[in-house]
């Protein structure tokens, strides 16, 4: 398969991932299991749509685990960030569209864990929610991160590797709404929180949600594959 076929395919996977996942947040108000759902499901189909094709990753966080794994070239997997990118920049300018403004985008936010910070009372996000956003999203992408990594080592699961996949993608969902919102996505992270500055969001509050849920499943990410790299390493011996 070419590399433009993969890259489109991935562009396509992302945009759907965006509109369903973050279009039900918005359309449901960010009900946790509608939500939930709609993300695991979302992956469901890509899976068993487009995952012949480049592997439905629709998240530059697991493209980089496949990298570091060997499963693609570090080149296919910078052509695929940019594809992933710019399918989430579409997803989030359509969904703009149907609910006539670009504050709500399903944009991550910090604010509850400022609120925790805070004693229960109201604050905005500070530098050290954001480390503690940082973290949340590092831990929840590196679970999610190692599910994908453990159903697609061996062909025996690719018949049921989009209903695990889903499935672990809806459980960190479950686990993390309440806390950043759940992005384990750089992508869907990046494109929904610049449409929402559009719509007037605060500029430094976006700018610290964006170093946790941006960088943060990156980090997750690459601790995963190192980690599963290191016990299938050691099984081996």
């Amino acid at each position: 398969m070419s590399l433009v076929k993969k890259c489109l395919a991935e562009g396509i996977a992302t945009f759907i991932l965006v509109v369903f996942g973050c279009g039900t947040a918005i359309l449901s108000n960010a009900d946790l299991v509608a939500t939930s759902l709609a993300f695991g499901l979302s992956i469901l189909v890509i899976a068993y749509s487009l995952g012949r094709i480049s592997g439905g990753h629709a998240n530059p966080a697991v493209s980089l685990a496949m990298a570091i794994r060997g499963d693609i070239t570090y080149k296919e997997f910078a052509y695929y960030t940019l594809s992933q990118f710019i399918g989430a920049l579409v997803g989030s300018a359509l969904l703009g569209l149907f609910v006539w403004g670009y504050r709500l985008t399903g944009a991550n936010g910090l604010d509850n864990i400022a609120t925790f910070l805070n004693g229960g009372e109201a604050a905005n996000p500070s530098f050290a929610s954001m480390m503690v956003g940082l973290v949340i999203e590092v831990v929840l992408t590196f679970i999610f991160i190692f599910a994908v990594l453990g159903v697609t080592k061996d062909d025996k699961f690719s018949s049921v590797a989009g209903v695990i996949i889903g499935g672990a993608l809806t459980g960190v969902h479950l686990l993390g709404i309440g806390l950043t919102g759940t992005s384990v996505n750089p992508a869907r992270a990046f494109s929904a929180l610049i449409f929402s500055f559009i719509g007037g969001h605060n500029v430094i509050d976006g700018l610290l949600t964006m170093v946790a849920c941006v960088i943060g499943p990156f980090i997750g990410a690459a601790l995963a594959a190192i980690v599963f790299k290191t016990f299938f390493k050691k099984e081996e011996k």
